[in-house]
């Protein structure tokens, strides 16, 4: 059989296993659901291999003549499952019967997920063996090495009180943010969730992560294009949302200096629709995720990202809490740094890099999300959350542990020059912004600054000169609306910008 290692979303290809928490070295506490040939392949795997961070502790198996395997004993039935976790204290759930109906398996991931433990599943044995050769010993490599640092997992219960019996709706739920933002929200057991995103590929996706299976017809999917302002108001008239997670965008830095009207219609105006049709639908809360980009922003990213928190800031009316949350990269995501950095590797190619002094604030998505959530009660009238996330990580020192980690010692780096837009070095908060502690030792906050005279007139001309083309006009404009924003004057020389657009690194947060 193949070797079915644990990744980061069920048991898909990856690069490592995606989980948080390990106790005094042990791992997670983790309940296999089966006893059969699939589970001792699991059971051996995960007791060979440590840096999995999982602790086999029991299993479920409705035979009664299977009492226990490898000497961890049968705890119950599947139908035992919640009693199970609860008497047993669980944190990871994994499923490992490929043989399930999908109704059952879909139950089992639904009763799983509420349980508020990590749960993964094993797809068909197909599947598994397609992906094993490719991937198999790049799925040990623990981020916390790379980062330098311990994950952080913060369950605040500030959380699970504003997200409990509410009506949530995520936009950009189909991106990275937007999948753990989901991911997490459930087991917080709110009423409905409503994932939003204008790609019918990342929801099915999505749903298939979530769900086990994913038919698309449920109306926790919702397709719509935040550019779309009568739709996206048609959405939340239906919805009635209790809290907004805001995280669709356009992210890519090199795209957006090159199209930065595009970057306005939708990390502006798209901003705009949102928090208009959130405030008109009666939400309590709105939360923007924005990114380290905007402080004192060089890059049409960080500009049209500053400018959406000043959209939110001036929907604060006491009605609806509203806040921004920043923070940097995200490492393990789909497209970021140590993805594009394995293809490279695997394809015997040079990683290359923008510059040997290039920094980046890097977490992982997990603990990014779990403090965009924590942030999320604190908003007030539009305050910008910053989330500590450590020292600056140069990247070329990045890539070379990770490349050892890989057993590729002789990594070989080409540097490609900085892009147009991009820092050498990000930060946190811009040279005006005052920082202010809160509650939570790991977010700051910053006290929002006096708006331009003639706001809405002003985006109102921004969204006009986007509409027609005209790029000089929308940095122009950036520039006028965003003091702390310097831009770049017209693009790069042909040969330098596709020099600089070589760096396959998206620079998103």
């Amino acid at each position: 059989m193949t070797d079915p290692r644990i990744t980061g979303r069920g048991w898909h290809g990856g690069l490592r296993p995606r989980l948080r928490g390990r106790q005094d070295g042990a791992g997670l506490a983790t309940l296999i659901v089966g006893a059969g040939s699939a589970a001792r392949t699991i059971v051996r795997d995960l007791r060979s291999c440590p840096d999995y961070g999982l602790r086999p502790a029991g299993f479920l198996d409705d035979d009664p003549g299977i009492r226990s395997v490898f000497g961890t004993p049968v705890l119950g039935t599947l139908a035992e499952l919640r009693s199970v976790v609860r008497q047993h204290q669980i944190q990871a759930i994994i499923i490992a019967i490929p043989s399930l109906p999908q109704a059952v398996l879909s139950h089992l991931i639904r009763v799983a997920a509420e349980t508020g433990a990590h749960v993964r599943f094993l797809p068909s044995f197909l599947s598994a063996l397609e992906r094993a050769a490719r991937v198999a010993d790049m799925r040990t490599v623990s981020l916390s090495d790379l980062l330098g640092r311990a994950e952080r997992r913060i369950l605040e219960p500030s959380v699970q009180a504003m997200l409990a019996g509410a009506r949530v709706l995520v936009t950009g739920a189909g991106g990275s943010i937007g999948q753990e933002l989901c991911r997490q929200i459930r087991s917080h057991d709110p009423e409905s969730l409503h994932m939003l995103d204008h790609d019918e590929s990342n929801m099915h996706t999505l749903q298939l992560e979530l769900n086990g299976q994913a038919l698309l017809d449920s109306a926790e999917i919702v397709i719509a294009d935040i550019r779309d302002e009568t739709r996206i108001r048609q959405v939340f008239r239906s919805v009635r949302p209790d809290v907004v997670l805001h995280a669709a965008a356009h992210k890519h830095l090199p795209l957006l200096e090159r199209h930065p009207g595009e970057g306005v219609k939708t990390n502006v105006l798209g901003t705009q629709n949102v928090v208009r049709a959130a405030a008109e639908a009666g939400a309590a809360r709105l939360l923007l995720i924005s990114t380290d980009k905007a402080a004192d922003p060089r890059s049409i990213l960080g500009a049209t990202k500053r400018l959406a928190e000043m959209i939110v800031q001036a929907s604060a009316d006491g009605k609806m809490h509203v806040c921004s949350v920043r923070f940097g990269n995200v490492l393990g995501s789909r497209g970021s740094l140590l993805a594009v950095v394995a293809e490279q590797i695997e394809r015997g190619e040079p990683v290359t890099v923008t510059d040997p002094e290039v920094t980046r604030f890097f977490m992982t998505v997990e603990e990014a999300v779990g403090l965009v959530l924590s942030a999320a009660p604190m908003g007030e009238f539009g305050e910008t959350f910053v989330l500590d996330m450590g020292e600056p990580v140069r990247i070329v020192d990045l890539v070379r542990r990770y490349a050892e980690l890989l057993r590729v010692p002789d990594v070989q780096i080409e540097f490609t020059g900085l892009r147009p837009g991009e820092k050498l070095h990000e930060t946190l908060f811009g040279e005006l912004e005052q920082r202010l502690p809160t509650v939570n030792r790991a977010i700051s906050a910053t006290r929002p600054g006096r708006l331009p005279d003639n706001f809405t007139g002003s985006l109102d001309k921004l969204y006009a000169a986007a509409e027609d083309g005209d790029d000089e006009l929308v940095r122009t404009m950036l520039g006028d609306l965003v003091q702390e924003y310097h831009p770049v004057q017209g693009l790069a020389t042909t040969t330098a910008m596709a020099m600089a657009m070589a760096s396959p690194y998206p620079d998103e947060f």
